[in-house]
């Protein structure tokens, strides 16, 4: 049986980073690390890099598109469940998180609480 993985990537998502990751030409970089960090007015907000090693205990999601997202391990528990997506409008565009564990979030959407 296999595993649930933590999060699910969106294919807009991963075409952006597998795009973003083909402009560094670094082949040490094996995809991107999602973490959270404490910051914001109401609690956490989350991190994003490019990475170039899996730590002991941070969870990998592979995409049909070939992209690897390493999640932090410190981040793995409120992070179970998330969707991250990426999202163009005439404004601008933007990684978005869609996390099931928030209970709340500030008014400009940079930071929440799990």
């Amino acid at each position: 049986m296999a595993s649930k993985q933590i999060m699910s990537v969106t294919a807009a998502a991963a075409k952006r980073v597998h795009s973003l990751l083909s402009k560094r030409n670094d082949p040490a970089l094996i995809g991107i690390r999602v973490g959270l960090r404490t910051r914001g007015c109401n609690g956490m907000s989350y991190t994003m890099d490019y990475t170039d090693k899996v730590n002991k205990f941070d969870e990998v999601v592979d995409t049909q598109e070939g992209v690897k997202v390493v999640v932090d391990s410190k981040a793995v528990m409120f992070l179970i469940g998330t969707e991250m997506d990426f999202v163009s409008n005439e404004v601008g565009t933007e990684f978005v998180f869609n996390n099931p564990n928030k209970k709340s979030e500030c008014g400009c959407g940079q930071s929440f609480n799990a």
